[in-house]
Formats: structure tokens, C-alpha cells, sequence
């Protein structure tokens, strides 16, 4: 290594963040991703491991874990290269995995969601390594490839093979993006529930002018969903907004006019609080239905419990991270719970976790982007969070 040009100083945030757009990683692809950084990390000093799962009836998924040091508090920044396709490409400005930079913006499926922050870990990392080689601790990044998939093999796996090997996770900032407008608006501590229904009603096809003779589902269907879309689920608590339910499509596959059809079917979904669990949740949908099912009528109600709610109470970890964007950004973010689920959900079971990372008004989009000037931001808050935590 050159001395008078150490690799602290020479990674760069925005051209990380390109190299690995330029890597169409779609899940579960990782079509080179993983290599970058190991390679990158590598060279800072990280020994950096591979870990590969599989289950069946999912695709194998490829993860890293890299860390620096090996004393404790271990802190850890998490995340994910995979990404969501990019649908139409001749829709994006330019190619979405080319990368390009048009007035100081990065384009690019993963600009914002979210291989910018895995970047900016990266270098806020490097940088604060070349000035204190020497902490009282250790840094880790455990990468997944799994996480805009089935989730199944990516993170949840990593944390359970890591454990088993007496590895220790101290504290966790993971890097998705949680700003509604800007850079330093909202860290979040928590997430609500996520559970999915399928509701299915079983009638007799037959022609509209003999309903005698057949069994429309239709009206079962829609009087079992106001039974379940009607109640107030919750008023919210000090730290979550309201639960709530959403019928998401009601599909019967009937294109003609003079025939009742002899299925019909729904999706739902429940954003939830920690006022319930997905068991509760799915015990009281059954009732529910079940009251509200005609006599005779036969149905089907499947259920998934994608995640349970999770609430990380503020303490030194959210200091640092607040403590951080107020010193390099002069403004104070909002403590939150909002939005979807995210692989928080898992390792809130080892360690205080939060989330912070870039912008996501643009994530899953078309021409998903990111400003320059945002990723060296949120690589100095990165930076300072280091800083902070190992005083």
C-alpha cells in the first residue's frame, strides 16, 4: 500500500455507489456485487467471509459478513445489494444499470435502495479507520442478497450461523432509506407488522337468468371483506401510527356478462401495531369471517404472517445516529416507526438496531436516483456515528 496514498483516502463514495449499480443484481442474482465490496473491504483490512443458503423451493442466495477488529463493542452496519427489477427499461433516461451522473445526480436501479449507503459505509468506514486504526472495538458489515426477495436466505440465516459461531452484534444501523424529503428528516426504531390474507369463496357457475341454479360468491365475498375492512383495528400508540387493513385486488376471471362465476377471490393485507400479533391478528380475522360467511357457503382463508411488529427503544445507538445528522446537518430527525418492513425485523433479536440511510422517494421507481451531494452526507454522518459510538 502506497503510504502517501492510503486506501482510507481513496475510496470514494459516488463511485462505489457506481460500480455496484452497475452490477444488475436483481434478487437473487448478485451478478458481481458481493466481489466488489469483499474485494474493497479487503483491502481496508476487513476479513471478509461468504455465506451461501438455500431452501427448498427458493433460489440460493450469496451474503457477506465482513468485519474489522476483533474486540468488542462490535458495531455493525447492514444491508442488502440486491434489488428490485427495473422494469421497462426504455421507460428510465438512461440504462438502469449503467450509472450515470447527469447534474450531480446518480441514476440507476439501487441508487437509493440501496447500494449508495452500503458505499457510504464503506468509505465513512475507511475513513475512520485511517484515523483511529487503533479503536476500542470492532466494525462488521453483514450484506445480504436475499433482502427484496422471499427474505428466507439472506439475513435471518446470516445472524443465526453468526451466533452459533459465538459472534456478537453490539449495535446495528441499517442502511435503508428513511427520509421522506431530506437527507437528516427520520431514523426509524421500529416497524409495523405485516400479515396477508387470502380469501377465497367457492360458488356454482351458472346463467344469470337461473340464479336459482347456481351459487353466485360474489356477495359472500363481499360481505365476509366488510366484516373484516369495516372495524377500527386501533387508535395507534405513543409510538406507532393506526393499524390498518387494505384490500389489495378481488379477482373472479368472469369476462362474460350473462354467467355468474363459480369463484371468486380477494387479497388483503394488515400493517399492524404492537397492539396485536400476527397470531392475535389471524384469530380474530378467522372469527370474524367465519361469523360473517353465509350458512352453507364453503370458502377458504389463508393466511401468512410476513413479520411481526418490532419497537427498538432509544438509547445510545439513536443518540449517536440524532447526535450525528444534527452536528453535520443542523436539523434533528424524527424518531419513527413508519413505512414497510425491512431486515431491522430480524436483528432487533441481537442487538439495538435503527435505521437510517438516503432519501426514498424515488425507491422501486423508475429512474431511481440519488444526489451527489446526499451521499457524501450521509457518508459523513456515517462517519461521525463511528466516531461517536467509540468514544
Amino acid at each position: 500500500m502506497n503510504e502517501n496514498n492510503p486506501i482510507s483516502d481513496r475510496i470514494d463514495a459516488v463511485a462505489l455507489s457506481q460500480a455496484l449499480i452497475r452490477c444488475p443484481s436483481v434478487t437473487p442474482a448478485d451478478a458481481g456485487a458481493l466481489d466488489i465490496l469483499g474485494r474493497t473491504l479487503g483491502e481496508l483490512g476487513f476479513a471478509c467471509r461468504r455465506l451461501r443458503f438455500s431452501e427448498s423451493g427458493t433460489a440460493d442466495v450469496d451474503n457477506l459478513y465482513a468485519r474489522f477488529g476483533s474486540g468488542a463493542p462490535n458495531f455493525c452496519f447492514a444491508g442488502h445489494t440486491d434489488v428490485v427489477p427495473p422494469g421497462p427499461v426504455d421507460h428510465w433516461a438512461s440504462d438502469p444499470f449503467a450509472a450515470e451522473i447527469r447534474d450531480d445526480v446518480l441514476y440507476g436501479r439501487g441508487a437509493t435502495d440501496m447500494k449508495t449507503a452500503i458505499a457510504a459505509f464503506t468509505a465513512a468506514c475507511a475513513r475512520f479507520i485511517g484515523e483511529r486504526p487503533d479503536f476500542p472495538g470492532s466494525i462488521s458489515l453483514l450484506i445480504t442478497g436475499d433482502e427484496e426477495g422471499p427474505s428466507v436466505n439472506g439475513t435471518v440465516k446470516m445472524l443465526q450461523a453468526l451466533a452459533a459461531e459465538g459472534e456478537t452484534l453490539d449495535a446495528c444501523l441499517v442502511g435503508e432509506p428513511t427520509n421522506p424529503q431530506a437527507i437528516g428528516d427520520m431514523i426509524k426504531i421500529g416497524r409495523r407488522g405485516s400479515l396477508t390474507g387470502f380469501l377465497t369463496v367457492h360458488g356454482v357457475q351458472g346463467h344469470v337468468a337461473y340464479p336459482h341454479l347456481a351459487a353466485n360468491p360474489i356477495p359472500p365475498l363481499m360481505k365476509m371483506l366488510q366484516a373484516i375492512a369495516e372495524p377500527v383495528l386501533d387508535e395507534g400508540t405513543e409510538h406507532f401510527q393506526a393499524s390498518n387493513l387494505e384490500i389489495t385486488t378481488v379477482d373472479v376471471g368472469n369476462p362474460a356478462t350473462n354467467v355468474t362465476p363459480g369463484e371468486a377471490r380477494a387479497t388483503f393485507n394488515i400493517r399492524f401495531n404492537t397492539t396485536h400479533s400476527g397470531e392475535s391478528l389471524e384469530t380474530w380475522l378467522r372469527a370474524r369471517v367465519a361469523e360473517a360467511a353465509p350458512s352453507g357457503i364453503a370458502y377458504d382463508l389463508d393466511i401468512r404472517r410476513n413479520s411481526e411488529p418490532f419497537f427498538s427503544p432509544p438509547g445510545k445507538l439513536a443518540e449517536v445516529v440524532v447526535a450525528a445528522v444534527e452536528t453535520r446537518l443542523g436539523r434533528t430527525p424524527e424518531l419513527s416507526t413508519t413505512g414497510g418492513t425491512s431486515d431491522a425485523r430480524f436483528i432487533k433479536d441481537y442487538c439495538p438496531v435503527v435505521e437510517f440511510g438516503m432519501i426514498g422517494e424515488t425507491m422501486h421507481k423508475i429512474d431511481e436516483r440519488a444526489e451527489l451531494s446526499d451521499i457524501a452526507a450521509l457518508t459523513d454522518i456515517y462517519h461521525d456515528v463511528l466516531a461517536r459510538f467509540f468514544t
